[in-house]
């Protein structure tokens, strides 16, 4: 190879044009899911005080903010439903005339070509803030997944586009697709929260979704932070049941993980820029320790150079507009 100063990397890097031409990493609005909180009520809209910009909405506010989504050329949105009544089995997650079936149905009406994906777990329905059947302080995995195949098939009886389910139990992706082929879903595909972790970056949803759990934590079926053979396992174990699209979730901390399943699988991947990433790089913008607009680019740069084709981001509406802006 040639050597200094025949070899000067740099000569790529001097002009703009020649930097863009040879990028490698190209980020689009077409890359963004965004993530929105659904309340019962009506003109309510009420911001979420760990998470600036996002809020707590109402459906007719909800369906006027997906038109403004739609209008920004933001391809989906993933819903996440606050029901007005908790109970031990999170009943309101699978009850046809839920929170989220009304929002997806009022979506579908008034919103064209906006794809509604929903987020299925019971997290945000039980009363112990759990995300399934309890015995005592045990999560029971099999009657957990009875209900979560009742709530995705109630999502997409409502009319939702993707079904993707986020709570970690084992069998449940294979489950769910069999009972949405049975009811002649099978044009659904499913988006597994395929590698969960139990994640500290969690915190600011926890309070969008009221569902910080009454006891104890989540780390029986979450993903331990320190492994990624096994989440090459759990990814594979979806796939095998029926996953179409895979996610890992946090992605700032773990692009090692969206690295090796995009390697490994090749299956389209998301990934999931939660709440804790956001609601720091918003904080630390508000001090002025950091140029907020260029590191919210520069974060969702890296996670789709680690290998992600979609990303789930609370940034994406300021994202959309800032690609607008800067588009050559």
């Amino acid at each position: 190879m040639a050597a200094y100063p025949t070899k000067r990397l740099r000569r790529l890097r001097y002009s703009p044009l020649v930097r863009d031409m040879v990028c490698e990493t190209v980020l689009s609005k077409n890359d963004f899911i965004y993530p929105l909180f659904v309340v019962p009520g009506k003109n309510i809209k009420k911001e979420v005080s760990s998470m600036p910009g996002n809020y707590h909405m109402s459906v007719d506010v909800l369906v006027k903010e997906c038109k403004d989504i739609q209008s920004l050329g933001i391809p989906a949105v993933i819903l996440f439903g606050i029901p007005d009544h908790k109970d031990e089995l999170g009943s309101g997650a699978y009850d046809p005339d839920g929170i989220i079936q009304q929002a997806v149905r009022a979506i579908k009406k008034e919103v064209k070509d906006l794809l509604v994906m929903t987020d299925v777990c019971l997290c945000e329905y039980t009363s112990h803030g759990h995300c399934g059947v309890l015995n005592g302080e045990e999560i029971l995995n099999d009657e957990t997944v009875e209900l979560l195949v009742k709530e995705a098939v109630s999502h997409a009886e409502a009319g939702a586009d993707i079904i993707a389910p986020s709570d970690m139990m084992d069998g449940r992706i294979g489950a769910i697709r069999k009972a949405l082929d049975a009811k002649g879903f099978y044009k659904i595909p499913v988006l597994s929260y395929a590698a969960k972790y139990a994640s500290g970056y969690y915190g600011p949803f926890r309070e969008a979704a009221e569902s910080t759990p009454a006891f104890g934590d989540r780390k029986s079926h979450q993903m331990d932070p320190r492994n990624t053979n096994e989440a090459m396992r759990e990814i594979e174990d979806d796939i095998e049941e029926g996953a179409d699209i895979i996610m890992v979730k946090p992605a700032g901390p773990y692009l090692d993980v969206i690295y090796r399943a995009k390697q490994k699988f090749g299956l389209p991947t998301a990934a999931y820029q939660v709440s804790g990433e956001f609601a720091m790089i918003k904080a630390a913008g508000r001090n002025g320790w950091i140029d907020e607009e260029r590191v919210m680019i520069e974060s969702l740069t890296g996670i789709k150079r680690a290998g992600a084709d979609m990303i789930l981001t609370y940034f994406a509406k300021d994202a959309a507009r800032y690609l607008d802006r800067t588009k050559k």
